[in-house]
């Protein structure tokens, strides 16, 4: 093998090498931004998943509030609140 022919592989190679570096930035790169993109996603599906959560402890609130279920017990179920002289209070020792 003659130093011209030497010259030419190593050239080939290099530039093969050079080739096969930029192609594995090229990919790199696109996953690194497919990644980003997803990950941006589900931060807003975390956000959106925060704000649903709040609403429904507000929700679960008003549901379950003194008022709500005396007014429940009053209407649905026809209770009344007794009179202090039916009141029994009841201590265990």
């Amino acid at each position: 093998m003659s130093a011209r022919q030497r010259w030419l592989l190593l050239l080939t190679l290099l530039f093969l090498l050079v080739l096969a570096s930029a192609l594995a930035l090229v990919v790199s790169k696109h996953e690194a931004r497919k990644l980003f993109a997803h990950s941006q996603q589900l931060q807003q599906r975390i956000n959106a998943l925060d704000a649903e959560w709040g609403q429904l402890q507000l929700e679960q609130s008003a549901w379950s509030g003194n008022g709500r279920i005396e007014r429940k017990a009053r209407e649905e179920l026809s209770m009344i609140m007794p009179a202090p002289d039916d009141i029994v209070f009841v201590i265990e020792k």
